[in-house]
Order: structure tokens, then sequence, then C-alpha cells
């Protein structure tokens, strides 16, 4: 995952901050905007662990801060529901204008109500995914009903919600008085995905029933069977970035990746917009190679130098560990720690000339188990004997012909 920051400015001319996260191995398929809950930010550890989620799938996303929130600009008592969509809206002009149209919404809580409403402005928005959000927004009256007379008699009052006080005017409760979520959701036009947990004790269940009979088709509703509200359980969350990836899938385009064959046990295939960023079949498993950015790469896999030392890594762990097995020895973990580089030879007498420096491969092993120093002598030795070791020391030939 690559992560950055990033801002923007809102209709009224605020900055809005974000974090854009970024696949760690290829160019994003799709953008996602990701709307946090009422009064929470973009730092909520159950936002991060949904965008990772994602963008492990090749998707990027864009968190934010709403108006008078986080690292935003504005003040949060001048806000309302209506300016959380108005947000929503603006990031993803945003995203259009600097990356790429967004195809995805998710919402969580009232962020999820704004993420329908938002995605009825959007029309590059394909398919909107709502995580415990209320079937109108005027729930959220409920949280602050030891207020509400206040509110109405003096215009604003304080309210704390969460642990932190936060001053809440009359025209936000105005505001969500002019809005019918299950008339938007009837509207819509594109899938709908409504994940609620039967325990919600914040937003009860029965929003999701309403949202989920007020949308039309293609539509699909995920409980999250013992999830709180904010999925405070880590587990709770990655589930919920999982199935939001496999499901959104069906309704945003992604490419697929050429499925490459041969009859070699590796194929590396290069296009010409591509860079150095290398698509291998090693086996019967699909991967990635590159070069660092320094050198003119994207950093999306490991160069080809790493490949050949992860290859004497991994062998020499497989070579250690079936030998001990063998002898029954107490050995709980291998770790095999390999880097490579050009460097002199060991007393070389023309140091100066480049040719006498040799390719050097330093390989550095851990032993964790109840093993005496014969046994450890041993086990290094039998490092030596790795396969891969063998054939880096030995004469080797690559034969090469042009193949139509």
């Amino acid at each position: 995952m690559s992560l950055s920051k990033v801002t923007f400015t809102n209709t009224e001319g605020q900055t809005l901050s974000g974090r854009l996260e970024l696949p760690a191995d290829q160019h994003p398929h799709n953008f996602v905007l990701f709307a946090h809950c009422f009064t929470c930010n973009k730092n909520l550890g159950a936002v991060r662990n949904i965008s990772r989620e994602l963008t492990s799938k090749g998707f990027a996303v864009l968190r934010f801060d709403f108006t008078g929130l986080g690292e935003s600009e504005g003040d949060f008592a001048d806000t309302n529901f209506s300016g959380n969509v108005e947000d929503l809206v603006a990031a993803a002009d945003f995203l259009a204008k600097e990356y790429q149209a967004p195809s995805l919404l998710v919402g969580h809580s009232l962020g999820g109500a704004a993420s329908i409403f938002a995605a009825a402005e959007i029309d590059s928005i394909k398919a909107v995914a709502t995580i415990g959000a209320p079937s109108n927004p005027k729930h959220v009256k409920h949280l602050l009903k030891s207020n509400l007379q206040e509110i109405e008699t003096n215009g604003k009052a304080i309210v704390n919600l969460s642990g932190r006080d936060f001053t809440i005017k009359k025209q936000f409760l105005d505001d969500l008085e002019t809005k019918s979520l299950p008339e938007v959701a009837k509207n819509l036009g594109k899938a709908v995905l409504v994940m609620h947990s039967p325990q919600d004790t914040t937003v009860g269940i029965q929003n999701a029933e309403e949202i989920y009979h007020a949308a039309k088709h293609p539509k699909s509703f995920v409980t999250l069977d013992g999830a709180d509200h904010l999925l405070m359980e880590k587990t709770d969350s990655i589930y919920v970035g999982k199935v939001i990836a496999g499901w959104s899938s069906r309704y945003v385009y992604i490419p697929e990746t050429p499925q490459l064959k041969s009859h070699h046990h590796v194929v590396a295939s290069l296009g010409n917009d591509e860079g150095y960023t290398t698509q291998m079949k090693v086996g019967n498993h699909y991967m990635v190679a590159d070069e660092p950015e320094s050198v003119g790469g994207k950093d999306f896999g490991p160069t080809p130098y790493e490949l050949v030392s992860a290859g004497l890594s991994a062998c020499t762990a497989m070579t250690i560990k079936m030998y001990v097995a063998r002898k029954g020895w107490d050995l709980q973990n291998i770790e095999v720690h390999t880097s490579y580089d050009k460097k002199h030879m060991i007393d070389c007498e023309n140091c100066e000339d480049p040719s006498a420096k040799i390719d050097t491969f330093e390989r550095e092993i851990k032993l964790e188990g109840d093993l005496d120093e014969k046994q450890v002598a041993r086990i290094l030795q039998i490092a030596d004997k790795c396969p891969v070791h063998k054939t880096l020391h030995s004469e080797t030939q690559v034969i090469t012909k042009l193949v139509d």
C-alpha cells in the first residue's frame, strides 16, 4: 500500500484533508470514495482496515475528513447533512480531475446515508456499499435527544458524542427534515450493498431492511453478525473490506490480467507502455517483477536479483527442514536472510579493476529450537547443499532461441 496526503476544496472554498491509498503492486483499476461516520474522521481504525483490504485487491481509496472534522477546515457547527453530500461530490470531482473518476462509494453509518445521496449526483459511481447506515438521516436525532429541546429553544447546544463536545445548530436538524433516503434509493439506478449487524445498538437492523426494500435490483444484503456499530473488532472491518471488494467486482470494470501460457517453468511478459513492470507466471503462480523507482521502475514487485535471492532463501530453508525432519531434531523455525551485491574478491590483487568484483550473495540463517553445537554446525553444512546454492556455484548455460 502507498499512502499520500491530499487536499481539495469544497463548495465553500474550504480545504478538506484526505489520505489517498494506492495498491502497492499495481496501478489501481478503480477509485473508491469513503464516507466516515457522524463526528468520526478518516483515521478511524475500521476506515483504515476496510481501505487496506480494498487496496490489496487493486482499488485506490480516498478517505477524507468532512468539513469541520479531523484535519479539514471549517466549523462543524456550521455544517449539515447536505454539506456532507456536497463534500463527497467535491471529492469525486477532485479524483476525476487529478486521478480517475471514482466508481465505488463506501459509507459508514451516517456516511452511508450520505453516500446514497451523493451517488445520485456522481455519474461515474457504479456501486454503493453502506455499513450500519440509517434508513433516514433524521435517525441521528436520537443521538441528540437529550439536547433537542435546547437546540430548538436556543438555536444550538453543546452535545457530547463519544466523549467529545460538538456544537449542533438548529439548521442541522432542519436540513435532516428535508431528506428522504428511501426516495433517493428507489430512483438510484446503481448497485447497492447493505451491510448491517443485528446487534447494532446505535442504528438498529430495521434500518438495513428499509434501505434494502427501498432500493431496486441489483441490491444485496450481508449481515455483520456479532459486530458493533463502529466495527471496533479488527476482524469485522477486515471482513467488510473483503466482502465489498468481491461484491463490487461484479459492477465495476476490472481489466482481466492476461493469463500467460508457456511450456517452460517461468514466463515473463513486458509491454511497451508498462515501464519495467513485468507480469510473470512462475509455475502455477502469477506475480509481478519490477525495478526500483530510482532507476525508472514503479517498485510494484521484486527486482530480478531479489527473485534470485528469494529462491536461494526458500531453497535453503526447505533443504534444512527436510534434513532436520529426517534426523528428528528439535528445530521449531528457520529464517534465511539473503541479499545480493557485487563485491571485490577476497585478497584481490587488483581491486581497482571493476572485473575484480564478483557476484556475492550474503546469507544469514536463524535457527529456533533445542539444538546443540554439533547439530547447528551440521545444519550450516547442509545449507550449502541446497540445490539453488549448488546451481549458483556450478557452471551453467542459458540456451536462447526465438519463438513465434
